[in-house]
C-alpha cells in the first residue's frame, strides 16, 4: 500500500511539472472523473485566467453529463463555454464504422484548436489516462495527430490514481462512474440517430433513478434493448416488481423486446468479435 501511494505521489508531482510548463490551457471538459481532475489541477497551478473549459454539446452526450459539466465548472469558478460539436451532421460518423471515435474526435478537437488559437491559449488538453490504452480508442490517434496534450497519461496516472487524488481534493466527481459516449451503445454499422441516442439516455437514466448501480449500459439493437447491469444488480433486475416497471417504460420508448446480458456491464462489450481491443 505504501509503495502504491508513493508511486501515485510521484505521478502527481510529474503531472504538476507538466502542467506548470503549459502556460495557457484549453481543457476539453466532459464533466467526467478525468477531465474534472485535470481542470482542477490546471486551475490551481496556472490560475483561472489561464484556463478555459470547453464542453462539446451533442446528442451523443447524456443529459446527466451535461448537467455535471456545468455544475463542476461553476464549482471550480473557471470560464466555461459550450460548443455544438455537430458530429451527427457528418455522414461518415452516422454510418457508425469501428473508427467513428476517430472521426468524431478529429472533428471536435479541430474546433477546440480553433477556439484556442482565437483566444490565445497555448495548448488543448484532454483527460486521457494510462488505463485508456486498455480499450479500443481510435479517438486517441486523432488527438495525437492534432497535437492534443494528455497530461494525465503523460504523467502515468491511472484511473485509480485519479479517483484517489480527486477524493483528496474533495472533488464531487471522485467516485463518479464512467459515462462513455451514447453512440457506444449502438453496434457498429447500425446508423446513429438522435432518436436512438435519446432512447438509450432515457432508458439508462430510468434504471439509475430506480436505484440500480450507475455503472450500467443499455445497448440498442433496433427494437431490442439489452441491459448490461452491474453484476450486483442482476438478481434485482429480474425481480417481478422491477420487471413490471422496466418493461412498460422501455416499450414506451419504442423498444419491443427487453433483455439482460448475463455477463453484465463490461467496458467495450460491442468490440467483441470485431478484433478491436
Amino acid at each position: 500500500m505504501e509503495n502504491g501511494k508513493r508511486l501515485m505521489d510521484n505521478r502527481s508531482e510529474k503531472l504538476n511539472e507538466i502542467v506548470n510548463k503549459m502556460g495557457r490551457v484549453l481543457v476539453a471538459f466532459s464533466g467526467g472523473v478525468d477531465s474534472t481532475f485535470l481542470l482542477k489541477t490546471t486551475t490551481d497551478l496556472l490560475s483561472r485566467k489561464n484556463v478555459l473549459a470547453v464542453t462539446a454539446i451533442s446528442g451523443t452526450m447524456s443529459r446527466q453529463e451535461h448537467s455535471d459539466a456545468v455544475a463542476y465548472a461553476e464549482t471550480l469558478q473557471v470560464e466555461h463555454i459550450m460548443v455544438d460539436s455537430k458530429e451527427l451532421d457528418i455522414p461518415e460518423f452516422v454510418k457508425n464504422p469501428p473508427d467513428k471515435c476517430y472521426i468524431c474526435k478529429k472533428h471536435r478537437f479541430s474546433k477546440l484548436l480553433q477556439i484556442a488559437q482565437e483566444k490565445g491559449f497555448d495548448f488543448v488538453a484532454d483527460g486521457e489516462n494510462t488505463d485508456d490504452r486498455l480499450d479500443y480508442r481510435p479517438g486517441s490517434l486523432a488527438a495525437k495527430e492534432l497535437g492534443i496534450r494528455s497530461p494525465l497519461r503523460e504523467a502515468g496516472l491511472t484511473k485509480q490514481d485519479i479517483r484517489r487524488l480527486s477524493k483528496q481534493l474533495g472533488l464531487p466527481s471522485w467516485n463518479k462512474p464512467s459515462f462513455a459516449c451514447l453512440a457506444s451503445r449502438i453496434p457498429y454499422h447500425q446508423e446513429i440517430t438522435l432518436e436512438k441516442l435519446a432512447q438509450v439516455d432515457k432508458a439508462e437514466q430510468f434504471l439509475r433513478g430506480m436505484g440500480f448501480l450507475p455503472q450500467l449500459r443499455v445497448r440498442h439493437y433496433g427494437d431490442i434493448a439489452k441491459i448490461e447491469p452491474d453484476e450486483k444488480d442482476m438478481e434485482k433486475l429480474t425481480r417481478g416488481d422491477m420487471r413490471n416497471k422496466i418493461v412498460p417504460y422501455f416499450k414506451s420508448l419504442g423498444f419491443m423486446f427487453i433483455t439482460m446480458d448475463l455477463e453484465g456491464y463490461r467496458m467495450g462489450s460491442l468490440n467483441q468479435g470485431t478484433g478491436k481491443k
